[in-house]
């Protein structure tokens, strides 16, 4: 079976020869050939690693059957929610992972599932708790004022038309009165829409029955002084 080392220092001052030479040897006595070492020199409390971005490119590729890694901290320290996803990416893809320090944490041991289940409570616990932070900290910026979001623009419409009337451009009554381009664009254009009358109602049309005859027949008139159309009979 081809598999993956992957070891991660924090600092230069560190030494990463402990963990990869109990890896390696560790690999050997199971009979594992090590297909290629990701080795990074960086904080474990992100994912923008350039060895640890490799790792998952490679594994995308089924470049190897498994990842084995010192310790579950040491591949990724970014809090539970964040680090089974990268498990369960690695598991997508088809390949194992393995800690060396850890025999629970084995794709292939017999407390895989029971593993993940509990890492999904505890990333589940975590994300509840960081949004009961959020909102406790939300609560206390508004009872001392704060008000939250990004910041209302200033905008003095009248010199912005004033500036346009005197034919200057966007571009630069933007620059003059810190504005973006598109937020003038859109003082103007407001400023100087046509105001649209409301709608008219059509008239209806009078009721067919209502309507003169066209041809012949007695009028409403007619009709109204009591006199009728006759043919006088030969």
């Amino acid at each position: 079976m081809y598999i993956a080392i992957y070891a991660r220092i924090s600092t230069v001052k560190q030494d990463n020869f402990n963990q990869l030479g109990q890896l390696r040897d560790f690999a050997a006595t199971q009979g594992w050939n090590i297909s290629k070492e990701y080795v990074d020199v960086a904080t474990g409390k992100n994912g923008d690693r350039e060895q640890f971005k490799a790792l998952f490119s490679a594994a995308s590729r089924r470049e190897f059957e498994l990842v084995l890694f010192w310790s579950l901290d040491r591949f990724s320290r970014e809090g539970v929610f964040e680090t089974l996803q990268y498990l369960q990416r690695l598991t997508a893809y088809g390949v194992g992972y393995r800690s060396f320090t850890e025999q629970y944490l084995d794709s292939c041991g017999m407390f895989k599932d029971a593993v993940i289940s509990i890492l999904a409570i505890i990333a589940k616990q975590e994300r509840v708790r960081l949004s009961e932070r959020t909102l406790a900290g939300l609560a206390r910026a508004r009872a001392q004022g704060r008000v939250g979001g990004r910041p209302r623009i200033q905008c003095d419409f009248e010199q912005v038309l004033k500036l346009r009337a005197a034919g200057h451009s966007f571009g630069k009554i933007a620059k003059q009165v810190g504005l973006t381009k598109t937020m003038v664009c859109r003082v103007v254009a407001a400023a100087t829409a046509p105001v649209q009358e409301p709608a008219t109602k059509r008239k209806a049309h009078p009721c067919p029955s209502s309507r003169e005859p066209r041809h012949g027949g007695a009028t409403s008139a007619s009709k109204a002084a009591g006199t009728c159309l006759w043919m006088p009979v030969a």
